[in-house]
């Protein structure tokens, strides 16, 4: 029996910590009428959620070409991230939404962000989704408590999101942003009919770097209202676009940061990213 006893608290010692504030994840949906059709998407809540009434602040988490709303929760493991960051005080407690756009079909399926034919996603996003959620999930609603940030394609559409739309995002955080497709940096694949095809022109046509170049005194201005942060692997394909919207950036006098660390495109690299990006909005919401 003693034995027994022994060997019982020897597993308990080594099963892993559960923190004391975790914070959990909800999958919910949400009709669509401008996409036909119904959108999945992941909630993080943090500890203390349900039984609260105050209002949180908000971060839109959008994940990559190939990868759908699951994405963040499974492979980028941001829950515990997140627990692990608001536990310690280096992220206020807030409410972080990861929405679907796409699927790992990406030839038959359609993905992205961005408004193409038969898929008017910035439309959706905009207009149905981000109005609808923030509703449901109690966020504090306004420019000074919302961020967004993502990888790859979904750096590139926060990046997108918060250049044509300043007044509803206090930060953008990008990480290792497919921003531009006059590269190659993602080659366009088959038949015009191919929805890969689709996503490789609407990425080129919201040329995050062409957006600076054609942005005037005023779009420059509004600019300058968010707070960015690019950050890229020294490994990773897309370094060249990431380094070029850096330079237009201070160029065009808007205040931005980038970061280059050991990496590629994995997903080794987006778990410390995200370690880093959560901090970043987080001080950068209003007080």
């Amino acid at each position: 029996m003693k034995k027994t006893l022994i060997l019982i608290a020897a597993a308990l010692f080594l099963l892993p910590a559960v923190p004391a504030n975790a914070g959990k994840i909800v999958t919910d949906s949400l009709r669509s009428a401008v996409l036909n059709s119904t959108v999945k998407y992941n909630v993080y809540l943090p500890d203390g959620y349900e039984k609260s009434s105050r209002k949180y602040p908000v971060v839109y988490l959008l994940h990559g070409l190939y990868g759908n709303y699951e994405d963040w929760r499974y492979r980028g493991l941001m829950k515990g991230i997140a627990d692990e960051l608001i536990a310690c005080g280096e992220a206020v407690p807030m409410i972080i939404v990861m929405p679907n756009a796409g699927d790992a079909d990406v030839h038959n399926v359609q993905n992205g962000y961005f408004n193409v034919k038969d898929w008017a996603y910035e439309d959706f996003f905009f207009g149905e989704f981000l109005p609808a959620v923030e509703e449901k999930y109690h966020a504090v609603g306004d420019k000074g408590h919302r961020a967004v940030m993502g990888l790859s394609m979904g750096g590139g559409g926060s990046t997108v999101y918060a250049q044509r739309h300043p007044d509803l995002f206090s930060s953008c955080y990008a990480m290792s942003a497919w921003m531009d497709n006059k590269t190659d940096a993602v080659k366009k694949p088959h038949a015009p009919q191919d929805k890969l095809d689709i996503v490789c022109e609407s990425v080129c046509e919201h040329s995050t770097l062409d957006f600076v170049d054609a942005a005037d005194a005023a779009t420059l201005e509004k600019l300058r209202s968010v707070k960015w942060m690019v950050d890229c692997g020294d490994d990773d394909f897309l370094l060249l676009i990431n380094e070029q919207f850096h330079q237009k950036m201070l160029q065009a006098g808007v205040p931005c940061e980038f970061r280059v660390r050991n990496g590629a495109h994995t997903w080794e690299y987006w778990h410390q990213a995200l370690r880093l990006a959560l901090p970043f909005a987080s001080r950068n919401f209003d007080k």
